[in-house]
């Protein structure tokens, strides 16, 4: 992938970067496979905001994505174009069955269009394919990775990631994930063989504000520059510090660095090694 460079025409256009999509085939998506997402720019069913700075942006269809694929067991697919997705920052690819159904999947690095895939119990240790954990080397790079059997791919799916299987010993498979963490899976386990595609998207640089707002993020003011009666931090002539010992949100509670995860939460028991801090 290449990141393509702008002339600097105007002071944002001087640092903005964008995807060269090199990889992408074709810019027409198969309408089977498209639906509408309305967007609730961070509002519950009572209209509350209940997730701040979301909202606006550009216009954009949800592509089906099949993250399990188990349903295609055994059948060879071939991959017909590889394609962009405003909803992930990864690129997908449209796969199509000898069946003649046709699938989107999450595009590995370097796959080909007219390149053969396919999901079984064991198969080739080929890019694009998917197996159980069981039947994978130690070492491979993985993604889109199940935690509970059945339940589809939950964990490596965005841009440039990857998981590898550490060891088979015993009952469960040790995978460290790309955070660092080591966790146990159960050895039934889907997951597919490389590394998501898009490695270089966490270069990008966004480059204006006005970018930002297409993606639907909306500008974030600082807690420091409002009132007293807004912010924890607000308050003080000029440019004062926060005058706290520690962070907080707006409505009080610590932020930065302060643990959120339940101490006894289910999957403790599976987490062999955490993640790097």
């Amino acid at each position: 992938m290449s990141i393509k460079n702008y002339k600097p025409t105007t002071p944002s256009r001087r640092q903005m970067t964008t995807n060269g999509f090199d990889a992408i085939t074709t810019s027409k998506p198969q309408k089977s496979l498209l639906t509408f997402v309305k967007n609730k720019a961070g509002r519950n069913n009572q209209g509350k905001i209940t997730v701040r700075h979301k909202g606006g942006g550009h216009k954009r269809k949800y592509r089906l994505v099949d993250f399990d694929q188990t349903k295609k067991l055994n059948i060879e697919g071939k991959v017909t174009t590889v394609e962009y997705d405003p909803y992930r920052s990864a690129f997908i690819m449209l796969v199509t069955y000898v069946d003649g159904d046709k699938r989107y999947h999450l595009a590995p690095n370097d796959i080909e269009v007219g390149q053969s895939i396919l999901t079984a119990e064991k198969t080739e240790i080929q890019t694009g394919n998917r197996m159980q954990l069981r039947n994978i080397p130690v070492g491979y790079p993985i993604h889109n990775l199940e935690l509970t059997p059945k339940k589809g791919g939950q964990m490596v799916k965005s841009a440039g990631s990857s998981a590898k299987v550490v060891s088979l010993e015993g009952a469960k498979a040790q995978v460290e994930l790309p955070s660092g963490e080591v966790r146990l899976i159960p050895k039934d386990c889907y997951a597919t063989i490389g590394t998501v595609s898009n490695h270089d998207h966490g270069n990008i640089v966004i480059g204006k504000a006005g970018r930002s707002r297409w993606m639907r993020k909306r500008p974030t003011v600082r807690g420091k520059v409002m009132n007293p009666c807004d912010h924890p931090h607000g308050g003080g002539e000029g440019a004062n510090p926060i005058g706290l010992k520690h962070p907080k949100t707006p409505w009080g509670l610590p932020a930065l660095g302060v643990k959120t995860r339940a101490k006894k939460k289910y999957s403790n028991k599976d987490i062999l090694k955490r993640r790097k801090k």
